[in-house]
């Protein structure tokens, strides 16, 4: 399986559209329960996945990415993202060490301030780190529309390589301006929740794919709904997660062949 890349705006660097969130389906602390996780990193990395986007805020989720990843020899094949999620510069620093220790890496390729919180103090930080070459690229995050106006704000007024924003068919709003702003300036966007954590499967559940699904190579309606917003030109990768090979293998395949067009994107959107 090919993956399709994507083109990060600020280095031209190219990583597959489809990644793997860690949120709840990888927070898990025990070693010996981690074999369905261990599953789904092995056949993620198989099918061409190299981004894994995690933060502290996810519990156990760091750690057993980490802990996996060197178990299965494939952690230097891994784009890493991960988040600061605290307040003061100095917890900030305590946190991302430990974030960096938990990840197994000398560096990351992505960090990110979770949901704005102390973004400033943080983003000095994140700049101080990139300069000295210990992350690679920077970012912001947002996990609501409430945080829309803020998250423009900040996208307006600083350097950023990343912005990790819901969007989906479920929570569209990011279309409106945030996705437009990122393309102008150059940002690249991850994009989580794209499944509004299967709610939009669940609204589907029992209904027949539409044949013309197979026009834009979907055999599912979760690669329906990942085809949907990968179509959008300023999304750069989308970032499911799940604890379950076989979801993985339907998400992974959204990353392959045909995306709809803008007349197949509002197709799609009827439909749920």
């Amino acid at each position: 399986m090919s993956q399709a890349l994507r083109a990060i705006p600020s280095s031209g660097e190219a990583i597959p559209a489809l990644g793997l969130g860690t949120w709840q389906a990888f927070d898990v602390a025990a070693p010996a329960r981690r074999g369905p996780q261990r599953d789904v990193l092995r056949r993620f990395v198989e099918l061409g996945g190299r981004v894994v986007d995690s933060s502290p805020m996810y519990g156990a989720a760091e750690g057993a990415v980490g802990d996996l990843a060197a178990d299965l020899g494939v952690r230097d094949s891994l784009w890493v993202a991960t988040k600061v999620w605290t307040t003061g510069a100095a917890p900030g620093v305590a946190q991302m060490e430990r974030s960096l220790q938990l990840l197994r890496g000398k560096r990351l390729d992505l960090l990110q301030v979770h949901n704005l919180v102390d973004v400033q103090t943080h983003l000095k930080t994140l700049r101080a780190w990139k300069d000295g070459g210990r992350i690679r690229y920077l970012g912001v995050t947002h996990y609501s529309a409430s945080g829309h106006d803020a998250l423009e704000r900040i996208m307006r007024s600083e350097p950023l390589d990343f912005v990790q924003l819901n969007y989906s068919l479920a929570e569209p709003e990011a279309e409106r301006r945030l996705l437009p702003l990122a393309r102008d300036r150059g940002i690249a966007v991850l994009v989580n929740r794209p499944l509004a954590q299967g709610a939009l499967v669940s609204r589907v559940r029992g209904r027949t794919l539409p044949s013309w699904a197979g026009e834009i190579d979907c055999t599912s309606w979760a690669q329906l709904c990942l085809k949907w917003i990968l179509a959008h030109p300023a999304v750069t990768c989308v970032i499911p997660a799940t604890s379950r090979v076989p979801h993985l293998e339907d998400n992974m395949q959204a990353g392959v062949g045909r995306l709809p067009d803008a007349a197949a994107r509002e197709r799609i959107t009827t439909l749920f």
